[in-house]
């Protein structure tokens, strides 16, 4: 049997480690920061990007890559790259991305993969999308899901944080 004063220190020390451990975030998970790479990749051409790590209603990872890029005529292009895991789909490039807000709005961006990708970026596990016309639609506060159709014409849903949105959103204000 457990004498009462040990019981009262076991308590204690219980109670002490609960505390640094939420001290230190252990139970306190930070939320992301927006993190918004900016790269000069010729004079006067800027390239502004957001990356994140999305899942798909299977549980398979995927990158998902907005990127801005205003060239030294003023031209200025907003896309997103989605890459999957080589091997585990194939992505039709011919089909558009479908955005889909938890509120059943739908928002359709153009499929640019192959005027973009070069040869060693073809891989059907690549897609990109010009999402300029729909990004000022969105709303970071409201739930979003991409869908992509794969050759098969089976689909993939992929869940977009509000983070993510709101990192998409910055790339769409930044100039030179």
């Amino acid at each position: 049997m457990i004498h009462p004063f040990h019981r009262s220190i076991v308590s204690c020390l219980l109670l002490l480690s609960l505390l640094l451990l939420m001290s230190f975030g252990s139970f306190n998970p930070k939320t992301a920061t927006a993190a918004v790479l900016e790269t000069e990749e010729a004079p006067g051409q800027m390239l502004y990007q957001s990356r994140q790590t999305l899942r798909d209603q299977t549980g398979n990872r995927w990158q998902a890559i907005a990127f801005k890029r205003i060239k030294p005529d003023g031209t200025i292009s907003l896309n997103l790259r989605l890459v999957g895991f080589p091997g585990v789909v194939e992505l039709d490039h011919t089909q558009p991305l479908i955005l889909t807000t938890s509120l059943g709005q739908r928002l359709t961006a153009k499929n640019i993969s192959r005027n973009v990708l070069t040869d060693t970026l073809s891989a059907t596990n690549i897609g990109q999308y010009d999402v300029m016309p729909v990004l000022s639609q969105l709303k970071a506060e409201i739930p979003l899901q991409l869908t992509l159709i794969t050759t098969s014409g089976s689909v993939v849903k992929l869940l977009v944080p509000p983070n993510a949105i709101q990192e998409w959103q910055t790339l769409a204000t930044l100039e030179v």
